[in-house]
């Protein structure tokens, strides 16, 4: 058995309009970088029997904005999820750190490569000040590209986000702020849509009617010159958001498409764990980092639990391995759920099919590339 570690940092320097992911502010200066560190090494060493005699496939550091966090206090989290799982050589695991431009130079990615990470997956969003001014951000284009180069002077893999689908901004426009990125030589990037999610600043604005989105026909005409232009440069279009030369695909999120099992450490982390053939457990910690703190060493660290049924799993298996380029494998589904995925959902696979909305090719359910535009339509119906 193969487990990732998910470690969440719930703390940004500044909220951006458009995120809804677990965060608080806080002020550079008053990160409690060893108490948290701490807090997080009680936690695990409650856990760890859940793991126990697993390999490591991944660790992951999301936030949040990790690159707050000291290098040092982080390397001691990293060590002690290492010794709790099958030893294994240093560089076999890939770890990654989620970094903000704003909170990473030379200096920083070299102390988290002494800590023992070894890729670095930087928030750009945009090369644009005016539009970076508009996401919240808080670095300029500058500051990107330099963050970006002071990564790859001491990291051996780099990937950088960016986000297209703010107002005004054409497939050319977004092209040419990700052509510069490329020009660095990354092997790995993550282009994202922008989405107003509910419960944000720009969900509010979006109520109010005072956020014009961009249309539905520039979204798919940049979506649609993203992946050709990638392809034609040797990027693989491995995930729907995501785009990567050979070998340099993240592996940990491969890890949640393809169904594996997850520990979650920190404030607000997410974990899911296989409790048997056809059943898992996933559960969620107190969103509040001071709570979490004060309670990481008992078990009631966690405000939501639920347990996953087989048919819950292939639910949620179909829900992400349809955004790969792979698809669901369906015996491996079902000899892990001990059913047949495709049972209930013959009529519907049937139509999808004719609708050249998904193909079956040996063991693999997958939607063909070209219809990834309708993705989301297309695995609702499958439901």
């Amino acid at each position: 058995m193969a487990v990732s570690v998910y470690v969440h940092f719930p703390w940004c320097l500044q909220k951006c309009p458009y995120c809804d992911f677990a965060s608080a502010t806080i002020r550079r200066n008053e990160v409690p970088h060893r108490d948290y560190a701490d807090a997080i090494l009680r936690e695990l060493s409650w856990r760890a029997p859940q793991v126990a005699g697993a390999a490591l496939a991944s660790v992951f550091f999301g936030g949040g904005t990790p690159s707050l966090w000291d290098p040092r206090e982080l390397g001691r989290v990293l060590a002690a999820i290492r010794s709790t799982f099958a030893p294994q050589a240093p560089d076999s695991c890939e770890v990654t750190v989620e970094c903000n431009p704003s909170s990473l130079d030379q200096a920083k990615a070299a102390g988290l490569r002494a800590a023992g990470v070894n890729r670095l997956s930087i928030g750009v969003q945009s090369l644009d000040d005016a539009r970076l001014r508009f996401l919240g951000r808080l670095h300029d284009g500058a500051g990107a590209l330099a963050a970006l180069r002071a990564a790859q002077a001491e990291m051996p893999r780099v990937s950088a986000d960016l986000m297209f689908g703010s107002p005004g901004q054409t497939a050319a426009d977004f092209w040419s702020e990700l052509s510069r990125v490329l020009e660095l030589g990354l092997s790995h990037v993550s282009a994202y849509a922008l989405t107003i999610e509910p419960q944000t600043q720009f969900g509010e604005l979006h109520r109010k009617g005072k956020l014009t989105l961009a249309k539905d026909e520039v979204y798919a005409e940049t979506f649609l010159a993203n992946a050709d232009k990638l392809a034609q440069l040797g990027f693989a279009h491995y995930e729907v958001s995501n785009f990567a030369k050979e070998g340099e695909t993240s592996r940990h999120n491969q890890h949640y498409w393809r169904g594996g099992d997850y520990l979650g450490l920190g404030s607000a982390a997410v974990g899911c764990m296989s409790t048997g053939t056809g059943r898992g457990r996933r559960y969620k910690n107190d969103p509040n980092p001071g709570g979490y703190t004060e309670r990481s060493g008992a078990r009631n660290v966690e405000t939501f639990e639920e347990d996953l049924d087989a048919q819950a799993i292939v639910r949620e298996r179909l829900m992400l391995g349809l955004r790969t380029r792979e698809g669901v494998s369906l015996g491996e589904l079902a000899a892990r759920t001990g059913c047949d995925p495709l049972v209930g959902r013959e009529r519907a696979v049937t139509r999808a099919q004719a609708l050249g909305n998904v193909v079956i090719e040996g063991d693999a359910l997958r939607v063909p590339h070209e219809r990834w535009l309708h993705l989301d339509a297309i695995v609702a119906a499958l439901f």
